[in-house]
């Protein structure tokens, strides 16, 4: 590591070290696990159910936000059915806007909140090793957040 880590920040270090030492393997896998999860999406069955890295480069094409965008607005509108994710739909987010100023719903899937908890754990640490002393001072953070809407499907 470039600079001592501190005890508390030494187990969460060496974990991302972990993580990110074979990342191909590591993204081989997380993308199997996505896959599998998701196999009974709406999706991924127009694409012919890829199941595995090659499977999915030859069979999902990059996509805009354009293509994607009728099944965003039937989730606005109430649509429950596993279109885009076999995980609930709990909301959909507003994006800062493009550069048009257009906001664009992103569907927001259950348990997104502990992944978003648990990359914070991971950068408080980063940080910290980086930024000597931050960890005994103040620090500002910025949240940009945006009111809620109302969409025919509920809140957004």
């Amino acid at each position: 590591m470039a600079a001592p880590a501190q005890a508390k920040d030494a187990e969460v270090l060496r974990f991302i070290e972990e993580m990110t030492s074979d990342v191909d393997s590591m993204q081989e896998r997380v993308l199997a696990e996505i896959l599998a999860q998701n196999a009974g999406t709406e999706y991924l069955s127009k694409c012919g159910h890829p199941m595995d890295r090659t499977t999915f480069r030859a069979k999902v094409p990059l996509v805009s936000y354009e293509a994607l965008k009728p099944y965003i607005q039937r989730i606005a509108n109430g649509d429950r059915s596993p279109m885009l994710s076999t995980r609930p739909v709990t909301d959909l987010i507003a994006s800062s806007g493009t550069s048009a100023g257009e906001c664009r719903m992103l569907p927001n899937i259950q348990d997104v909140g502990g992944r978003l908890r648990h990359l914070h754990s991971l950068l408080m640490p980063m940080m910290n090793l980086h930024l000597p002393g931050l960890d005994k001072g103040k620090a500002l953070y910025f949240l940009f957040v945006r009111p809620e809407t109302k969409t025919a499907g509920g809140p957004s």
